[in-house]
């Protein structure tokens, strides 16, 4: 019985072993070379606007990588957020803006995303802006005598 307990605990040690070497072979290899994308921010905060004024987030985009990055997709959550941004190959070391302009169209809290990919990583990132549309002042209706 002992034998066998032993052997049953030497099996499983070279199993896992070799399940372990088999994921470090085959672990993908870490990128050396390429465009690196690295945003200033990923959220930004309006706070209190007055509903019906547009305002406008701005994110920088910067390559920190040795090629060119390109931004393949780029889509906000709703209509109501416009971008901008181009389209142009961002040089290595050299950054572009992303606009974002919300219309604050209805009142009360919102939180819009972006999303945006580029050749730096099959990963999409997340942009965000928020804040509180404050409703405007309804004038106050005419008294009649």
């Amino acid at each position: 019985m002992k034998k066998l307990t032993i052997l049953s605990v030497v099996f499983f040690f070279a199993i896992s072993i070799s399940s372990f070497a088999q994921d470090a072979a085959t672990a993908a290899p870490v990128k050396k070379d390429g465009p690196v994308a690295t945003f200033d921010k990923t959220v930004n905060d309006f706070g209190d606007i007055e509903q019906g004024i547009p305002k406008e987030a701005e994110f920088t985009l910067t390559n920190n990588g040795n090629e060119p990055l390109l931004i393949s997709y780029a889509k906000a959550s709703c209509g109501c957020t416009n971008l901008k941004y181009s389209q142009d190959p961002i040089l290595p070391k050299k950054s572009t803006v992303i606009s974002a302009t919300y219309n604050a169209a209805a009142p009360g809290n919102f939180i819009k995303t972006i999303t945006i990919q580029t050749n730096a990583d099959e990963n999409k990132v997340i942009l965000q802006i928020k804040g509180n549309v404050i409703p405007k002042e309804q004038p106050a209706p005419e008294k009649t005598q």
